[in-house]
């Protein structure tokens, strides 16, 4: 299932890598790079972002139906500069066209670094 999601070019432009993807979860991970900080010498939080937006995708779309974003909130809890990111999302609900994740972005040690809750739109047509 993890080829499917091969093709998005912007989180791999910025290095994001896929490392599992299953009904409802999925988990990545990206090596912080000197590309990736902001001025004051942390990971810019677009490129948190979009590690976790990239396992969001991921999850939604794990049921082979089209779900889109509608709804994002992201809360940047510690502040990284070095090592490596990980990000797991999870389904917390799942219905004919709505569903929730929660997405833990982590570094190396464990220690939380931005809380990612999202809402997919789900269309009847499949994806991919």
């Amino acid at each position: 299932m993890k080829e499917k999601y091969k093709g998005d070019s912007f989180a791999e432009l910025i290095g994001v890598e896929l490392l599992e993807v299953s009904k409802g979860t999925a988990k990545a991970k990206i090596d912080i790079k000197k590309r990736h900080l902001n001025i004051h010498n942390t990971v810019h939080g677009g490129a948190i972002f979009t590690l976790a937006d990239t396992v969001f995708a991921a999850a939604s779309n794990s049921h082979n139906a089209a779900a889109m974003a509608i709804n994002i909130n992201i809360s940047y809890i510690k502040a990284a500069t070095e090592g490596t990111l990980y990000a797991e999302a999870r389904e917390i609900s799942l219905n004919r066209k709505l569903a929730t994740y929660s997405i833990s972005v982590t570094n190396e040690k464990g220690e939380l670094i931005a809380d990612f809750q999202g809402m997919a739109y789900r269309k009847e047509k499949r994806s991919g």
